[in-house]
């Protein structure tokens, strides 16, 4: 028996569990400037992915990153989210 994709469907689902507030509190107390540390975390992700020798692992890691480069456009919608008002701004910004 095989708990290889369950394994890998947990995983996928957190992680796309935790990033939907990573995205909103980023911009919320950083904005759109968080953009390229996304670029390069999802990146750095995806070439870590290619070495990485255990298989499960490296899918995992390979999801953490297209997960950042995904948040990248999240960010985008975040601010037209707040600007209709459906999330609240930082009054600091």
């Amino acid at each position: 028996m095989g708990f290889t994709g369950i394994i890998i469907g947990v995983a996928a689902f957190a992680i796309i569990g935790v990033m939907h507030p990573v995205v909103i509190k980023s911009y919320y107390y950083i904005g759109l400037k968080v953009w390229p540390a996304f670029l390069l975390i999802g990146g750095a992700c995806l070439v870590a992915s290619l070495f990485v020798p255990n298989q499960i692992a490296s899918i995992i890691i390979a999801v953490l990153g297209v997960s950042f480069l995904w948040g990248i456009h999240e960010l985008f919608e975040q601010k037209e989210r707040v600007e209709k008002g459906w999330y609240p701004a930082n009054p600091r910004h």
